[in-house]
């Protein structure tokens, strides 16, 4: 048997080259004789994060509209008629069975020529609210893998299959490990075990807007017996750790390595509503309020944490709110244990732990078909 030739294209965020890289691992798992290409955007830290995890990526000169600015936007139509050539070149060259788009700039030329090659296409949705490329695609390809319910409000119903989508493997493992990981993570990040704590997460960059909710209930922080474990990101971390000098209650990190542990002792958990975070919250079954950042394309996060409140499965506090009542609500959903079981069962119910070997089992579907 000859060996499966894939190409998986897109990038431009940790939300979309994460999940690329968990669907390589699971096919490669599965088929181990599989050749896998990626195909990101130059300048896009996909350039670096897909090398790093031991895949070959080729680069388009591709980049995203940009709003606000009409020089920027003067070289567009270039970019792509020049990416499309690219694409083409890399599909004509590599010969692939089957091409699957992750969302991001690349994605859009890659699958164009895929199509036009008469390569079958694969689309996997991360969000509730699909982004455009991936509405352009949607017409030509063969199966379109979403996260969310409902999609068929933008896809066609006889192209969606639901896969939820893949997250970290040491996620899904602690579903396993159970009460020994809150131990360890206690010691991990030397916290009270005796005493609740909310988790607080950003994102890998951080999130200015949660950083500020915690600075501005200090006080009501540094007089409660409730500990925050707070990942602040890299920009903020320094006025951050001047911000908790000294109070014992609160555990200032620039960055979570170990989210496993983090997620292990928490007993509330605050995030921004990004659609890999969201998966891995699924997984975790913890309580959990959101913030959707306002700052992302046709405000998708909002839309990814309203699935979620609408089946009674997370909290959710707008960005605009968020300074002066986050940390408010996130002490009172401590006291509430009914309603902390109630979001953590309603939660746990959407997860979705094999997401990745479920996309895999379409993508060999396809290529079979072919």
């Amino acid at each position: 048997m000859s060996e499966l030739r894939v190409i998986i294209s897109g990038g431009g965020t940790g939300g979309h080259i994460f999940p690329a890289i968990a669907i390589a691992n699971a096919l490669k798992k599965r088929k181990p004789d599989s050749k896998i290409l990626f195909v990101g955007a130059n300048g896009r830290m996909e350039m670096e994060k897909v090398p790093q995890a031991g895949y070959e990526i080729k680069g388009l000169n591709i980049a995203g509209f940009q709003r606000g600015s009409i020089v920027k936007n003067l070289t567009l139509p270039f970019k792509i008629i020049g990416s499309l050539l690219s694409a083409n070149n890399i599909v004509r060259s590599f010969k692939p069975a089957v091409a699957i788009g992750v969302g991001g700039y690349a994605s859009g030329p890659l699958l164009r020529a895929a199509g036009f090659a008469g390569v079958p296409t694969v689309i996997q949705e991360q969000n509730s609210f699909a982004g455009i490329t991936n509405k352009l695609l949607a017409k030509n390809a063969k199966v379109i893998c979403t996260a969310y319910e409902g999609m068929d409000k933008v896809f066609p119903k006889d192209k969606i299959v639901l896969t939820g989508n893949p997250v970290r493997a040491a996620i899904v493992e602690m579903q396993k490990t159970g009460s020994n990981l809150r131990t360890e993570a206690y010691k991990y990040f030397g916290l009270d075990p005796q005493r609740k704590t909310i988790l607080i997460i950003g994102g890998s960059l951080g999130a200015r807007t949660l950083n500020q909710s915690v600075e501005s209930a200090i006080n009501r922080i540094k007089d409660g017996d409730v500990q925050i474990l707070w990942q602040t990101g890299k920009v903020y971390f320094e006025n951050c750790k001047n911000v908790g000098a000294g109070i014992s209650q609160l555990k200032t990190l620039q960055f979570i390595d170990r989210m496993d542990l983090a997620y292990a002792c928490a007993n509330v958990i605050v995030s921004r509503a990004g659609a890999l975070s969201i998966s891995e919250l699924q997984l975790v079954g913890k309580p959990v309020i959101l913030v959707p950042s306002p700052n992302v394309t046709d405000d998708h996060q909002t839309h990814n944490a309203m699935a979620l409140v609408k089946k009674g499965a997370a909290i959710i506090i707008k960005d605009s709110e968020a300074k002066l009542n986050l940390i408010g609500a996130a002490f009172d959903l401590l006291k509430n244990e009914a309603q902390q079981q109630q979001l953590s069962s309603n939660i746990s119910k959407m997860g979705i732990a094999d997401a990745a070997e479920r996309i895999v089992d379409e993508i060999l579907k396809v290529s079979k078909a072919n």
